[in-house]
Order: structure tokens, then sequence, then C-alpha cells
């Protein structure tokens, strides 16, 4: 079937050359440009595999167009981008980076994201640069705080979050988590059995959790009160995890000294523009910092990831085939 099986990447900017020549010997790769929704619902009949990062949301109209899909590819751990009970009801698989924790632990993006977004947050580092490119040298201005000594809780101890426990050390934190799904617990972890716990007494939060029906907006005003006056909070797992008014209102009254978030609710309709609540609050306030979900987005792991699913991928056709 190789020679007629068309697989259709809706995303192809800066796709991995390796990882195209892994797809092109399955069958004819649709990739001249990255698709709108319209192009995608037009293309889809013919397609036999869909490949998508985050900028489509998968829903039921998009899997149905595909009559002939065999497989969704996708090279993210979440799929909250996917309707999965769809795909399911079309016989389509959704073949993803969800629990693949070997190779996971190789691709150290996002944990490296956390802690840039920690450290830009502290110490101003946006707000000063754009200070010095406007021709102002004022360091008084831009004054931050040490993170040697202070109380990292980790809310997650996954691949990332255990990532993120490695850094912490090396900088001098005190490092505490909360997880109950973690059978074995690290020694160099403070445990904590309740999350509520864990928030009175960090001055940190950073978030690396899945998004479920137990997670979704995990964090609200309750969870943000309990918190020390002025800690902070980064979040790079999902937007919906976090109440967005109620960090807003946190925000604004300064009981949060501050949060950097890599991800929105709104992200996955796309509806983030500059008048998001959050964003509109950014451009004028130091104290919160957005970036576009870039967590994963970087040369060398969006490579490997994309080389990972090409194979999983072959794996999968040779099966079905």
């Amino acid at each position: 079937m190789s020679a007629q099986r068309i697989i259709l990447n809706a995303e192809p900017d800066n796709y991995s050359p390796a990882a195209r020549d892994i797809l092109q010997t399955m069958g004819e790769v649709w990739d001249k440009r990255p698709l709108t929704r319209p192009q995608l619902l037009a293309q889809l009949p013919h397609a036999h595999v869909l490949i998508v990062r985050l900028a489509h949301h998968i829903d039921a109209e998009i899997i149905q167009a595909g009559h002939q899909l065999q497989a969704i590819v996708t090279a993210t751990t979440g799929l909250d981008h996917i309707d999965l009970a769809a795909a399911t009801a079309q016989g389509v698989a959704v073949l993803s980076l969800r629990g693949e924790e070997q190779f996971l632990r190789t691709i150290p993006a996002t944990a490296e994201h956390t802690w840039a977004l920690l450290l830009a947050l502290v110490r101003h580092i946006p707000a000063a640069t754009a200070a010095v490119q406007r021709g102002q040298w004022n360091r008084d201005e831009f004054r931050g705080h040490d993170l040697f000594g202070k109380r990292l809780g980790i809310i997650g101890l996954g691949r990332i979050g255990n990532m993120v426990v490695r850094y912490a050390h090396a900088f001098g934190l005190h490092v505490q988590a909360y997880d109950p799904y973690l059978m074995t617990w690290p020694a160099n972890v403070a445990q904590h059995l309740q999350l509520d716990t864990l928030l009175a007494s960090s001055d940190i939060i950073t978030l690396h959790i899945p998004l479920n029906s137990s997670t979704i907006k995990l964090i609200g005003a309750r969870e943000l009160a309990l918190l020390p006056p002025g800690a902070w909070l980064v979040n790079t797992s999902r937007g919906a995890i976090v109440d967005e008014s109620a960090l807003l209102a946190a925000l604004q009254t300064n009981q949060l000294g501050g949060a950097a978030l890599d991800v929105l609710a709104a992200e996955v309709a796309g509806e983030i523009t500059h008048q998001h609540p959050l964003v509109h609050y950014a451009q004028t306030h130091q104290n919160l910092l957005i970036t576009p979900h870039i967590g994963g987005a970087t040369r060398d792991s969006m490579a490997m990831t994309e080389i990972f699913m090409a194979q999983k991928l072959r794996r999968f056709l040779e099966i079905e085939d």
C-alpha cells in the first residue's frame, strides 16, 4: 500500500528532514505549507495519515473528514488538542509521545524552559532587556531575588518534574513535591501528602502534570491564597490546570510575586489575542511573563521527537499492513 498511502503533514515548517526521509519510505508526503482549517478539511479525504503539532484542534469534524485515516500522529505528550473519542469511534489510531518514558527522559526542553522562565521572572530579565533597548540604564529599577535557599514546591514528579529537581538542587533550593501517584519517592525531595501543605510552605510552585478531569483548575483562588505572600508560580504543563481569573486577581493584588506561563487555556481553541485578559495584563506588568507554548520547541528536541514519531508510525503501519 506504500505507493498509494498519503501522509498529510498539516504543520511542516522546520520539520526534521531526517523524519521526513523516514515518512517517504511509507508513502507520499504532502507537506508544501502549513494548512489552515479549511485547507486541512479539503485535503483530509485523501489522507491515510495526519501529522500535527499544536496549531490545530483536531475535533470530530476534522476526523470525520478523513474517512481514509488510519492514524493521527502528534509529537506531544498532552492530547487535549485531539478529540480522542471521535478518533476511537472512527477507528483512527492516535500515536503520540504519551507513555514513552524511556525516550522522553532524553528530552530536556520543557524542563529547561521551566527554569528559564523562573530565572526570567525573579530577575526581571525581559523588562530589563527592553529598558536597555530603549536606551535606559538603571540597575536599581530591576532588583530581583536570589533562588538560593528558597523553597521550591513541585506539583508532579514525572519526567519533567524530576529534571527540575536536578536544576533546583544545583541552584541550592530546598526541594519538596506533591504527587499522589508516585510509587517510589526520591530521597532528595521532601514529600507532601497533601497539596495544601505544599502550597503553604513553598516560595515557588512549578506545575508538571497532565490535564484531565481531576486537574482542571487544580490551582484556583483557594489554592493561590494558601501560598506565602509574594510567591511565584510557573506553569509549563497545560493552561487549564490554573484558574486564570483567580491567577489574574492574585497578580493584580500582589498576593503573588509573579507568574510565568508557557500555556494558556484558550490556546487549544486558537483564541489567544492581545485582548486575552492575561496577555493584556502582561503587556504592562512585570510580574507576569507569557511565552507561546515553546517549552518543547527547541530544534534539538523537536527533531528527536519527530524522528521518534516517524519510526513509531512505521512500526504501526507495518502491523496494519
